[in-house]
């Protein structure tokens, strides 16, 4: 094992389980921690956590199990993948969960790199661009459960870290940054580093000044030139496809996954809106949207709660934390009962809805194939090699993601 990965929810461990596998490098994904005492048989093994949304103390004890895990299992670099829109509030857990890990491997100084220029996430000047826009006027400000009111990534990691953060200006070559590194390192006993990353080929610049530190922190950005920098044979991938049903689900609300679900729709494809209000009354129940489902078994449906960010917040005006948890839980249900009736192919909209869905399956570990998009795998549980399973963040993909979806499933 070259790289262990904690990741701070579902989808973001298999966004960059799938730019590993691109670079080269076998990769298998567990969510949670593996309850196998053996390391799995790959180069990349990434922990698929739930510490985006937890309460501090469980996400930072949670971390602090994985990453002894991966150290037992002898994996020679960590990286800690978060959110590439970070989480802005103050009480955010990226800093703790940071702080943390570099203390438990006892490391000086890392890296905060949310950049993905391929999905539209860039830093420049240390700021934070979501296609161009800063991440507080972004549509991303509007986050039900982690609103992002501010784009400087200096301002948004003080109130959560211990440590000092500093930006590293785009246009330091390498000798004025490690003359940066000793002046730091004079000054402070740990700390992080900010460098810009607005182009995909600023990967490579950033790799070569920091792919051998001990700890990485980002989005899933340099996964991609870090697993070229160890690849021992070609791309991987390489699933046969599946000729089931499939069934589709949609929990996010974010912008992009409601235009996707709008094209699937002027497709042609079957949609059905899971009302969050009808279910919460009983007036709506997993049965009769099952029965639904059933009568369309050989046609693909799509099954979503998303809504547009004012609806959704009259909506958690009922208890956002209800509101959550039934639509979650609805979700899971309609997911497992799909498996049990032999639909191979399932595919997930939205970070919480695609955890929902993986703790509910049960299935513990994956072997990640070829991509949908950028940072969208297909997968493959390990104990039921049948299944393809495609679990995305709101954010991510074309309009048209569920129609290759299907189509590469």
């Amino acid at each position: 094992m070259r790289f262990g990965v904690i990741a701070d929810d579902f989808t973001g461990g298999s966004d960059i389980a799938s730019f590993f596998v691109k670079g080269g490098l076998s990769t298998v994904l567990y969510t949670g921690v593996p309850d196998i005492g053996e390391a799995p048989n790959a180069e990349v093994c990434v922990i698929a956590l739930k510490t985006r949304t937890q309460n501090r103390k469980d996400a930072v004890s949670n971390s602090l199990e994985a990453i002894r895990w991966l150290k037992e299992q002898g994996a020679k670099q960590f990286y800690i993948k978060y959110c590439s829109t970070f989480d802005s509030t103050p009480e955010g857990n990226i800093g703790p969960i940071c702080d943390a890990v570099m203390e438990e491997l006892d490391v000086p100084y890392t890296i905060l790199c949310p950049g993905l220029p391929v999905n539209g996430r860039t830093v420049r000047n240390g700021c934070l661009y979501v296609n161009g826009v800063p991440l507080h006027q972004s549509p991303m400000k509007n986050h039900p459960l982690t609103p992002m009111r501010n784009s400087d990534l200096v301002r948004l990691m003080d109130p959560q870290s211990s440590f000092p953060s500093m930006k590293i200006p785009a246009d330091a070559n390498e000798e004025e940054v490690n003359e940066q590194l000793a002046k730091l390192q004079r000054e402070h006993t740990r700390f992080y580093l900010i460098p810009d990353y607005e182009k995909e080929e600023d990967a490579e610049k950033l790799v070569q000044m920091f792919g051998e530190l001990k700890l990485l922190t980002g989005g899933s950005g340099l996964a991609y030139p870090l697993a070229k920098m160890y690849k021992h044979h070609a791309e991987a991938g390489g699933f046969e496809p599946s000729h089931s049903p499939a069934i589709l689900l949609a929990g996010s609300c974010s912008e992009a996954t409601r235009n996707q679900i709008k094209e699937f729709e002027q497709s042609g494809g079957k949609t059905y809106f899971m009302d969050p209000l009808k279910l919460i009354s009983g007036e709506e129940t997993v049965e009769r949207m099952w029965d639904v489902i059933s009568q369309h078994k050989g046609e693909s449906i799509l099954v979503y709660s998303s809504d547009a960010p004012e609806k959704v917040r009259d909506i958690q005006q009922q208890g956002k934390e209800e509101v959550a948890e039934r639509l979650e839980k609805a979700t899971a249900d309609l997911a497992e009962r799909a498996v049990q009736a032999e639909f191979h192919r399932i595919i997930v909209a939205g970070g919480e809805t695609s955890g929902a869905v993986a703790k509910r399956l049960g299935y513990k570990g994956y072997h990640i194939g070829d991509s949908i998009s950028p940072g969208v795998p297909i997968m493959i549980p390990i104990e039921d090699q049948r299944i393809r399973m495609v679990f995305k963040s709101g954010n991510f993909g074309k309009p048209d993601f569920f129609l290759q979806a299907l189509s590469l499933t």
